[in-house]
């Protein structure tokens, strides 16, 4: 029977590829550390290079013109990914694991049984060469239509590059922290370097579990970190949190402006849940409302001094650290996503307060979601002024910018668009 690992591995590959289902964040729990540490780096590789796996086995069937069930395709998958890239795996932990999930009629297709055996047994006789053969492979057959416009759009400010921005969101991304008490920090965590108080992980040290769990610390992107290193002289008093969860930003801007009232707001009761329970861990006050923040808006309420609104929007600039969204993009409903910014944003506008500071933030890179919301309101509503509060390095104008876009070449963080509106 193949291992937990490789089975959660096919699960996962089924949600995305059957179902058409993002990676749940929890799709590991259960797992052992070092089972964890093998199944997160096995699926990365199938999602990232599923295009070149598939396109590597059609050629070794005697119809390939017939396709082969999802459950063949993703036993191959994790076969071949492990025997071209994960080289601590051995040929028969490779090959036989990778037989049994094709036997199981929940991941695999039970008639294939042969079909995967001996694919997977003529490529390992020569591991190294079927590494060349994959890696050589034409990088367009691992993106999809959705990407390559995504990448275009990233580089639309400076313009070439393409390739180079594709390889580094194929490596996997090392994740950021921020500490949020005065106290040593856990052996293996040293400063990034590129933004002051950002956090990384030395070589080969633990990930700090327990330090996270305790709330001294929690994970943050680097270009989160970056977007709330904003600079703001006005008093704030009162802040807003518009799309809260999981509670980050909050996070931040209350440790900010410690006298501050903070009113975090999320629509799902569940992520509401887990938002009260991240601000607790921290000794964050806030009051949490569940509520859809655009009809909240428009309600009669007090004004902000500042307002975060992190809207929904495509997760575009996270193609590194959510591989699956190469594949499931072109499914977005993009119109609606912009539809359902550009309402948020116009009954943001009304609470924010004279001399107050609103930001406007998506991870993404495509230009509707972000930077024409910001024409919109330039266009129609001239009360509202860009706010110069990130330095040049950050965006795309003078020094310093209203604009939050750093440049995906030259930048390790994900990828965000901000603007920033004072009234």
């Amino acid at each position: 029977m193949a291992t937990p690992s490789r089975i959660a591995v096919a699960r996962t590959l089924h949600l995305v590829f059957g179902e058409g289902a993002r990676v749940p964040d929890a799709w590991d729990a259960g797992l052992a550390p070092a089972d964890a540490g093998l199944a997160n780096a096995l699926l990365g590789q199938c999602l990232r290079r599923w295009g070149t796996l598939q396109a590597a086995i059609r050629p070794q069937l005697t119809d390939p013109s017939r396709g082969l069930p999802l459950g063949t395709q993703v036993a191959l998958a994790i076969g071949l990914a492990q025997l071209a890239w994960l080289p601590g795996v051995s040929d028969h932990a490779a090959v036989n694991e990778s037989v049994d999930l094709a036997t199981s009629r929940e991941v695999g297709f039970p008639p294939h049984k042969g079909l995967v055996n001996a694919i997977l047994r003529r490529a390992a006789k020569d591991r190294s060469v079927l590494t060349a053969q994959l890696d050589a492979s034409d990088s367009q057959l691992d993106r999809s239509p959705f990407t390559d416009r995504v990448l275009r759009a990233a580089l639309a400010p400076r313009g070439g590059g393409l390739e180079a921005l594709w390889h580094r969101l194929q490596a996997p991304p090392h994740p950021h922290f921020l500490a949020l008490r005065d106290e040593p920090l856990p052996a293996g965590l040293e400063p990034a370097g590129a933004l002051p108080g950002a956090l990384c992980l030395a070589p080969d040290a633990s990930f700090p579990s327990a330090w996270l769990a305790s709330g001294a610390g929690m994970v943050q992107d680097l270009s989160s970190q970056a977007l709330l290193a904003f600079h703001w002289e006005h008093p704030v008093t009162r802040i807003l949190d518009a799309c809260s969860a999981p509670g980050g930003k909050a996070t931040v801007l209350a440790r900010r402006y410690p006298g501050a009232r903070l009113v975090a707001v999320e629509r799902n009761a569940a992520r509401a849940r887990r938002l009260q329970e991240n601000l607790d861990l921290r000794g964050v006050a806030a009051e949490v409302v569940v509520a859809d923040a655009c009809p909240w808006l428009l309600r009669d309420g007090p004004s902000f001094d500042l307002i975060m609104l992190d809207a929904p929007c495509s997760g575009s600039g996270t193609l590194q650290k959510h591989p699956e969204l190469n594949w499931l993009g072109d499914a977005l409903d993009l119109a609606r996503l912009a539809q359902t910014q550009r309402g948020l944003l116009e009954a943001a506008l009304p609470r924010l307060a004279p001399g107050g500071l609103l930001i406007y933030a998506v991870c993404s890179w495509l230009p509707e979601e972000g930077l024409a919301h910001r024409e919109q309101v330039l266009a129609s509503q001239p009360r509202f002024r860009p706010a110069a509060i990130w330095p040049a390095a950050m965006g795309t104008e003078g020094d310093p910018t209203s604009l939050f876009r750093p440049d995906p070449l030259a930048w390790a963080g994900e990828g965000f668009q901000a603007f920033a509106f004072t009234v």
